[in-house]
Formats: structure tokens, sequence, C-alpha cells
């Protein structure tokens, strides 16, 4: 549906899009959503927007929580908050670190031995300065984590979850992959090979890293629902928007600290209202998010150059740039075959 609003993408990357999307009233979930006997998983779920959304599953009465965290000692902790408040439901932390293609497909798999999966919220993200590469990959650390790291968990989980499927379930299992509304407000470079311009050190600027990621999150996710039935595995992009209360910026000088405080004083939602967009994206939008991005609780448009040829011909060319990336794993074959 994101597809259908290019009419208002120009408006989107305006001042006045973004103070509309921060003060949208919230819309309550259903009361009659019940999560009894539903298994969910949550990337970057030990503090912040990810433990809230945590707490809202288990609040629904989910019965299987997978935590996916970077360090053990932290799940763990935030793991046993959990269990004393939701004592009957299953709370499991499991290791998984966005920097590694070889911790993304080894928790890939680790799903894959659960008897079934119906929620995957894909929170793990981060904005980072100075200019860092991974040294396994070769990757500037925002696009390995936010977008190539992301995109394969994506694709590796996508068959997961559509074998998983019991056909007579009304409910597909979701995965909803977090991304920003900063998408609008960055491009790249419309010509030319995508993935290089995040290694290029001398131009490099976190804020810019991240919301480009974020706009390649969204551009690979419109491209992915081609080859995916939402009836098998429904796939979107959930923004949760502006978000106080979490670590997102920990590691920050502290005169920038104090910069962002002020901003998120003034303009920032709770992260407990913020975390309901996950949910909202999960179980509200339904086939019609497929492939689109949600924010504020309701369907968002792509970001307006999506709407071009040339925003046509990027993400063509971002699809088979990631596919290479990722050959390692078959991704284009995976791909293929969740189409054919």
């Amino acid at each position: 549906m994101s597809s259908q609003l290019g009419s208002e993408a120009s408006f989107e990357a305006t001042t006045l899009g973004f103070l509309r999307r921060q003060f949208t009233r919230p819309k309550p979930l259903s009361a009659e959503i019940t999560l009894d006997g539903r298994v969910a998983i949550v990337t970057g779920s030990n503090v912040g927007l990810g433990l809230s959304a945590c707490k809202q599953l288990l609040q629904l009465g989910l019965s299987h929580l997978v935590m996916g965290v970077r360090s053990q000692a932290k799940g763990d902790v935030a793991a046993s908050q959990l269990r004393k408040s939701f004592p009957s439901a299953l709370i499991s932390v499991w290791i998984i670190d966005m920097e590694s293609y070889d911790s993304v497909c080894a928790f890939a798999s680790r799903c894959a031995s659960l008897d079934k999966i119906d929620i995957v919220i894909l929170n793990a993200g981060l904005i980072k300065t100075p200019y860092t590469v991974v040294q396994a990959t070769g990757n500037e650390v925002t696009l390995q984590v936010n977008y190539l790291s992301t995109a394969l968990l994506t694709i590796l989980l996508l068959p997961i979850l559509k074998a998983m499927k019991v056909g007579s379930d009304s409910r597909p299992p979701v995965i909803s992959i977090v991304g920003s509304d900063l998408m609008y407000e960055h491009e790249v470079e419309l010509k030319g090979p995508v993935l290089p311009q995040f290694q290029q050190e001398e131009t490099f600027n976190q804020f810019s890293s991240y919301g480009k990621s974020k706009l390649l999150q969204t551009l690979f996710v419109s491209k992915l629902a081609e080859f995916v039935n939402p009836n098998d595995v429904l796939v979107n992009v959930s923004n949760p928007g502006m978000t106080g209360g979490t670590d997102f910026f920990r590691g920050y000088p502290a005169l920038m600290m104090k910069l962002i405080a002020i901003g998120q004083w003034i303009l920032a939602r709770p992260v407990n209202v913020a975390a309901t967009t996950y949910l909202d994206a999960v179980f509200v939008q339904g086939e019609k998010s497929h492939g689109s991005f949600t924010s504020d609780w309701t369907i968002k448009p792509y970001p307006k150059l999506w709407y071009t040829p040339e925003g046509q011909e990027l993400k063509e060319r971002l699809w088979e740039e990631t596919m290479e990336e990722l050959n390692f794993v078959g991704a284009a074959k995976i791909m293929n075959d969740l189409k054919s």
C-alpha cells in the first residue's frame, strides 16, 4: 500500500511532516488480541524499544519469547526481570552479533529448531561514530548492522517461517524490520553502485549513514515483497519515530548527549508508546502492509525517490548488489525458491 501513496511522499520529508508524525496520537490495540500459544523473536531486546516491545508482547499472553541479544550477561539481566513479571511465559536468551555473518547464520539455524514462530521484530540497530569497518566483512559498521546483516537474517528466516505456518491459521507469521523516518531526509547517489557509497571514510557522517541505511532497508523490503506471498509470511518495515528513554546514543560526547536530551524532551515519544508501533505493524495493518513502511499506527509512503524511474532503477541495483554480497548463503536462490 505504500506504493499507492506517492502523492504524500514529499510532505513526509518536510519539517511539518516530521512534526505531524511525532504528535500523532497512539491507536490502542484491539482487546481481542491474545498471544497464548504464540512464539515471538525480538532482536536488540535487552534495552529500550526492544525490551519494551517484549513486555507488551508478554502482556498480551505470549507463550514463548526469544530475546536476540549481543551480550549474554545483559540479556540474562533483562530476561530475569521479565520472568518475575511474567512467570508463566518461557523466555529464552539467544546470542546474535549483527556485525558477524556467522553469528547471524547461527542464530537463524537455532530459530529453525523451534516448533513454530509467529512474530519476528528485527529491532537491533545502531548509529555510530567515528567511521568504523567490521574487519570480518570489510563493511562500514552501520551498513553492516542496519542493512546487510538485517537483510541476511530476514532472508534466512523467511523459508523457516513459511515451513512452520499452520495451514488453517488465519494469521500468517510476520517479520517486521525496524526502520526510521530519517530515511525521508537522506538520499544516496542514483548513479553507479550503491553499497560502496557507505565505504567512503572522507565523507562519512554518522547521522547521514544511519538515515541512508534505513533508506536501503525500505527499498530492500519493497523489492523482497515481490518474492514472498503475504499469506505465507508477511514482511513490513515499522518506524517508532523519535523516542526518548533508550540507549541509542550511548557513547556520544556529554555535550552532544545534552543537546539530544533537550530535543527529545520536546519532541520524543516515551519508549512504551513508541514500541506500540511495532505491535501495530505486526497485528493491525495486515496484508496491506506487506512490503510497506508503517509509521504512527498507519501505513506511510516510501521516500519520494521510490516513485521515480531513477528510484526504481536504484532499488533493482541495490537488490542485485545485496544478492551478490549474500551469495555465500545462496540468497538469490532462497528468494527465487520462495517466489516459485
